[in-house]
């Protein structure tokens, strides 16, 4: 009677292989045979479950974006009570990667970050996990702002493009020792109480640079 393979948990398995690798020596030192030996299984078995290298990039890119997505989803849910703002920080905090522990998968993401500038296909999944950060980001700033009840609101986009670039600057920032941790979730939490706290705001349009002729 044949074996039953679970395809789904090979496919992962795999992927956390790519990531350790990728940690160790960048994703130009991934190769199939590598990881089917930190995987511990064969060539064939990563063949059956990626045709090619850069499929198994992909996906491995799309495995850390979801477990990324699980911890933003876990802290929120932890607590149901909290503000709108008190969770946009827990989000925000998760995606910076800035803890100790999310060092390693820092320099993971990075690292498809630098690939993805030369892979199409890498940058269509990367943008697609923005887009869906984004609009975590853009529906907690638009709760917290309703929230508030101030006369000028928020454009939520906007802001949550500038969280993101933020948080993934900082990311890069602390791994390469520019900034502490410490440092970076502060500058994160600054510009956070700064969007209901800081000064007049720009009001909600579309705006254009005047004409200077």
């Amino acid at each position: 009677m044949p074996r039953h393979v679970d395809h789904v948990g090979r496919r992962r398995l795999i992927a956390e292989a790519v990531c350790h690798l990728a940690d160790e020596r960048g994703l130009e030192g991934v190769t199939l045979r590598d990881v089917a030996a930190r995987a511990q299984v064969s060539m064939g078995a990563v063949q059956r479950c990626f045709r090619t290298k850069e499929e198994m990039l992909v996906f491995a890119l799309g495995h850390i974006g979801e477990r990324i997505g699980e911890r933003v989803r876990a802290r929120l849910v932890r607590s149901p009570a909290q503000s709108a703002g008190t969770a946009l920080g827990h989000a925000a905090d998760e995606i910076s990667l800035l803890r100790e522990e999310h060092r390693a998968e820092a320099r993971v993401w990075l690292a498809f970050v630098a690939q993805a500038a030369v892979s199409t296909v890498l940058a269509k999944t990367l943008k697609a996990n923005y887009a869906a950060l984004q609009e975590v980001f853009a529906r907690l700033i638009s709760e917290a702002d309703e929230s508030t009840g101030s006369a000028v609101p928020l454009d939520p986009q906007r802001e949550a493009r500038t969280l993101l670039a933020l948080a993934d600057g900082l990311t890069a920032h602390v791994l390469i020792g520019h900034l502490t941790p410490h440092e970076a979730h502060d500058l994160l939490h600054t510009h956070l109480a700064g969007l209901w706290e800081g000064p007049v705001r720009p009001p909600h349009t579309t705006s254009h640079l005047p004409d200077r002729r």
